[in-house]
This record gives C-alpha cells, structure tokens and sequence, in this order.
C-alpha cells in the first residue's frame, strides 16, 4: 500500500465497544469469577452466571482492538515515538490505580486480602509474578500481554519491517502459533509470541488493512484464517478455564460471541460517527482503562469490608463507585500524566537526536 496520512479524528464507535468490553469483564469478576477465584461466594450474583462466565470474552475483545489501534497510531512513527506514546499511554495510569489497588488492600483487605512495599514495588514492573510476587490485581495478566505486543511492533519497526512486511509479519506469527499450539506447547514460546491471544491481535491488524482501503484475496485469506484462528484459541480458554472456575463452557456459545465481537469491531470501524455527544462518547473510551485497573481487586476489597447480606444493592453500587472513579482518574490524573510524561520524554529523545515521527508523514493515534 502506497503511505497515506490520517486525521487525529478518533473513531468514536471503538470508545463505545471498549466501554462495552470492559464492562463484560466487570460482569464476569462479580457474577462468577470472583468465587472461583476467591472463595467469596458474597461476590457471585448466580442467577447472572449462565451469562456473567462468558464475559471473559471482552479480554480478547480488546486485544482485536488494540491490534487495531496500535496498527492506526504506529503509522508515521519511529520505534521511538512509538515507545514513546504507548508508555505515556498506559504506565502513568497503570502506576496511579495499582497503588490506589495497594493502598485499599492494606487499609481494607484483611484478613481476606494483604499486600505489602514488596508487591507494590514487584507490580511497578507490571509483570510481578517474574519477581517473585502476586500481580496487585489478577487482571493485569491482560497487560503483560499487550505490553509485550508493543515491544514486539516497536522492534519490527526499529527493523524497518512494520508496516511494511506487514503480510509476512502475520504468516510467521500464526505459523509460530499453530505450531505450539497443536505440537510442541512450549512455555516459553507462549508467552514470548502470545500463542494463546495472537489470533486476536492479528484480526485487529488485518482490519486496520480494511480500513486503510486494501482488498484483494491475499488479505481475504489471511483475514479468514485469523478468525478461525481466534475462535479456536478462545475455544482452548476454556479448557484452561474449566478446571480453575470449576464451570462449563459451551463451545458453540464461545466461538459465536467470538465472531460477533470480530464482525461488530469491523463494522464499528466504517462508521466515522456516532450520533451521542462527542464528549460522552470520549469520556465513555477513556475511563475503560482506569475501570478496568481497579475494578476488581478494588472492588472485591469493598465487597469484603461491606460483608453485604443482599449483595445485589453492594455490588451495583461499587461497580458504580469504581466507574465515577475511574472517570475521575481519566479527567485528572491519566490525561494530565500521559501529556507530561510524554512531553519530557519526547524532550529527551530530541536531546539524543532520536526521531520521532517518520520523514514526511504525518501519525495519528486512536
């Protein structure tokens, strides 16, 4: 494809699917998880499982739109700038709720959760469990995952091969992929190429491909065969999921909310407008992170401390709570933190010599 620019429009219909996303994983944490997890049978809502155990399904819903996202924002950037946008997006806020997280845990959590300076201090590498500690709210596995994403695009883009080997780039991730998948179920090449989510990302590529005007059978195929390979790796959750929840799965049910999830994502990306207030759909898009950061472990710390005797009112209104939260975070802290963090180190990397955006051409970021 020929390089083109785009407008720093965002596309208002994501923000609306990652609030909808996000709120499929609340549903999840309260109506089912959480006594898996936890032993807290006051956190179940039962007569919302049969629905609330497939919300484990907005995770990979996100990670379609970040390979979205990440292909729209990384187009005119140097593997610097790029670093560079993604680590003021996501560590400001990150560091901001885990210590929110932390400091609610220690006034609030025992005897049923504690934490410590050595778990606050592991968490603030995001991936704690590599030294030694528990993950300050289980849901930053998710994290870890797209952190490791990023590095894998800025390296590519530091090699000169993304976007522009973008087809090849997509062919040895799957073939990496099936490979582990089907033979030889490595650890280590799990976690190093995501094998368990990369169907997931590479969708999201591919419909940034869509949406840059492509088409032919080359793109087809390959758009084909990252779906089959999303549904059946959000299939395999399940298998690891049943023995951890002690719940059952339905196949068929997994792999429609898989397709329905990928076609809505595509078809959300065509629409240049929703017809909401823009500053609505705006605030909708930016406290999804936050929310999705604190709204468990915090949560389930409130739930606890609460000791609720009907727990439909409780759980209703921290959900709430967190979210009024999560938008105060977004509004004063991550918008402000992500503008200074880049800017000074943007300021650096300009000190070094280091470019940010590539020579004549013009990034965007969703």
């Amino acid at each position: 494809m020929p390089p083109t620019a785009h407008s720093n429009s965002r596309i208002e219909a994501l923000d609306l699917l990652r609030l909808a996303a996000v709120l499929a994983v609340v549903l999840y944490h309260f109506g089912f998880w959480g006594p898996a997890s936890h032993g807290i049978p006051q956190v179940a809502l039962p007569w919302l499982t049969p629905v609330a155990k497939y919300g484990y399904l907005g995770v990979p819903a996100f990670f379609v739109i970040s390979g979205f996202v990440i292909a729209y924002s990384a187009e005119g950037r140097t593997a610097t700038g790029f670093a560079i946008a993604r680590f003021s997006r996501i560590y400001p806020t990150f560091v901001f709720c885990m210590t929110l997280t932390c400091l609610a845990i220690v006034a609030l959590g025992p005897p049923h959760f504690e934490s410590g300076f050595r778990q606050w201090l592991a968490n603030l590498f995001i991936a704690a469990p590599a030294l030694g500690q528990p993950y300050m709210d289980t849901s930053y596995w998710s994290l870890v995952i797209e952190v490791m994403f990023y590095a894998w695009v800025a390296a590519l883009i530091a090699a000169g091969l993304f976007p522009r080997r973008i087809d090849a780039i997509i062919l040895v991730w799957l073939g990496i992929t099936f490979a582990n998948e089907l033979t030889l179920d490595a650890p280590l090449l799990e976690k190093l190429f995501l094998t368990d989510d990369s169907g997931f990302f590479v969708v999201g590529l591919l419909i940034y491909q869509f949406y840059r005007g492509r088409r032919g059978p080359v793109l087809y195929g390959m758009f084909a065969l990252s779906i089959g390979t999303a549904v059946f790796q959000s299939i395999h959750k399940t298998v690891k999921l049943a023995p951890l929840t002690g719940g059952t799965f339905d196949a068929w049910t997994v792999a429609a909310i898989c397709l329905a999830s990928i076609a809505i994502i595509f078809v959300a990306t065509r629409i240049r407008h929703v017809p909401l207030p823009s500053a609505l759909v705006l605030a909708a898009g930016g406290l999804t992170y936050p929310l999705y950061l604190l709204h468990m472990q915090f949560g389930y710390v409130l739930f606890t401390r609460q000791a609720p005797a009907n727990p439909v009112p409780s759980v209703a209104a921290i959900i709430l709570a967190t979210t009024f939260l999560a938008w105060v975070v977004w509004r004063y802290v991550e918008r402000p933190a992500q503008r200074s963090v880049r800017d000074f180190l943007s300021g650096r990397a300009s000190r070094f010599g280091w470019r940010l955006k590539l020579p004549a051409a013009v990034g965007g970021s969703v």
